[in-house]
């Protein structure tokens, strides 16, 4: 039997010059525009600028560092000043969600009512809108012992500054 240009035993799909001609114009359609799009959502750098060495470190650079903390043996404590300076001071400072104002003696009278221990422990522990060390995990206690000495003695309250804690055995 023979077959006729018509009939072809293989059934592909490409059968005339036309579809040729259109298959080939779309796969070079499509390339193009992947260039194209490639192009536009990562433009090449310009020349010269690739090599350039702050470029290199800003392509390498890590995505996090590692920041080594001194241990609480190594740490220098902060006195109560510059804790109250470094967090007590973003709501003492202008009274922020009713915090009594440093150095107002009228406000902080009730706090200093209370006592040193009774004071400590809000400062520890948080009260209300207060929280915890002031928001400050990285404070000791004894920092936060310190500030509120500092705190409550600027406010009309005589409170001894609290002894250092002993070294840790090594």
């Amino acid at each position: 039997m023979s077959t006729t240009p018509d009939q072809t035993e293989d059934g592909g799909f490409i059968k005339t010059p036309k579809q040729i001609f259109t298959v080939t114009a779309l796969l070079i359609v499509g390339v193009v525009a992947v260039f194209l799009a490639i192009n536009v959502i990562a433009p090449p750098a310009s020349s010269g600028d690739a090599y350039n060495p702050e470029a290199v470190e800003s392509r390498i650079a890590p995505v996090a560092r590692l920041a080594l903390v001194p241990t609480e043996s190594e740490r220098v404590l902060k006195t109560g000043e510059e804790v109250y300076k470094s967090t007590c001071s973003s709501c003492h400072a202008a009274g922020v969600s009713g915090a009594p104002i440093f150095g107002n003696a009228d406000a902080w009278q009730p706090f200093i009512a209370t006592g040193f221990e009774e004071m400590l422990n809000v400062a520890l522990h948080g009260k209300n809108a207060m929280p915890a060390k002031g928001g400050n995990p990285t404070l000791s206690d004894y920092e936060v012992a310190r500030a509120v000495v500092y705190i409550a003695n600027n406010s009309g309250a005589s409170f001894e500054e609290p002894a250092a804690p002993e070294a840790a055995a090594e």
